[in-house]
Order: structure tokens, then C-alpha cells, then sequence
């Protein structure tokens, strides 16, 4: 009798890590895939508003279209720290002659998003950067990928509010787009 349990133990055992490993493996892939789709979409979004000095609506869309091929619900979430300078002196006793200080202020995605596409009138236009400013992408998954519920069946690991796929990037604006 023991041994016919044991028996069914084993079988059962086995039959679970034949398709479970596997279907784990193929699944962990799928995410490092989707995450180097997502690592190349972001920083080439990047690189082409640093280097154009604007966000083109278009050049969004091509970032929410790659994203998207993964097969994954995503946030993206848009940083512009805009270089306000200020070159009045400084009047100090060492040295009369110093620049002013360059103070930083900060738009986000959905301040980006209005000006870009006006609900008003349903025009698009680009959001202007200048030579100076930094941009800011960050892009986190919201759904919960198939890796991720296989761990949470087979480990009994519960991810309540984390994230599995994200990426992010940043770069100074090198030509002005006013």
C-alpha cells in the first residue's frame, strides 16, 4: 500500500515539474524580451527628443505602439526639469562678478500630454524644449505578466502592488525645438 502512494507521489511530482519548469522558463524569456523591447523603445524615445529639442506626438505614439507589441499594459511617466536661468551677479565680498544660480522647474506627463493633444480642438502640436533641459521617462508594467503568476502558483509569492517589467532613462536636451 505504501509503496502504491509513494508511487502516485512520484508520478505526480513529475508530471508537475515536466510542464511547470518549462512553462516557467519560456515565460521568464517572454519578460526578458519584453523588457529589452522596453529598454530600446525608452531610450530611443530618449534620444530623439533630446536630440530633435521637442516632444513630437508622434514620436510618443511610436513609444506607446512598441511598448504595447509586448503585449503588456504599461504607465509612462514624464519628467522635464526645464533649466530656468538666471544670469543677473551675484553681489558677494570675494567676487562681484559670479553668474547667478540656474534653478530648475519641473512639468509631468499629463501637463505634457494636454499641451500636446488639446482636447479642446483635437490638434496635436509638439511640447518645446530648450538646450539645457533634462528629460525624464520612466515606464512601469501594470498588468500582471504570466512569469509573474507562475511564481505566484507555484511559490504561493504574492506581488500585491509591484511591478514586473520597467524601464527608464533620461538625457539633457542638446538642441533647442522653440
Amino acid at each position: 500500500m505504501s509503496d502504491t502512494l509513494i508511487t502516485i507521489i512520484a508520478i505526480f511530482l513529475a508530471a508537475t515539474l515536466m510542464f511547470l519548469v518549462p512553462l516557467m522558463s519560456v515565460s521568464e524569456k517572454n519578460d526578458k524580451i519584453a523588457q529589452n523591447v522596453w529598454d530600446t523603445a525608452v531610450s530611443e524615445f530618449v534620444d530623439t527628443v533630446s536630440n530633435a529639442g521637442s516632444i513630437k506626438p508622434i514620436d510618443y505614439e511610436a513609444l506607446e505602439q512598441k511598448l504595447a507589441a509586448t503585449g503588456n499594459t504599461f504607465d509612462i511617466t514624464i519628467e522635464v526639469q526645464h533649466l530656468d536661468e538666471n544670469p543677473g551677479k551675484k553681489a558677494t565680498i570675494t567676487s562681484g562678478d559670479l553668474i547667478g544660480e540656474n534653478v530648475r522647474y519641473s512639468t509631468f506627463t499629463q501637463e505634457i500630454l494636454n499641451y500636446m493633444y488639446n482636447p479642446t480642438t483635437g490638434d496635436t502640436t509638439n511640447y518645446p524644449l530648450k538646450k539645457g533641459d533634462y528629460i525624464i521617462v520612466t515606464v512601469k508594467n501594470t498588468n500582471k505578466t504570466f512569469a509573474q503568476s507562475l511564481r505566484t502558483f507555484a511559490f504561493k509569492v504574492t506581488g500585491q502592488g509591484t511591478y514586473e517589467l520597467a524601464s527608464s532613462d533620461s538625457s539633457m536636451v542638446v538642441n533647442s525645438g522653440r
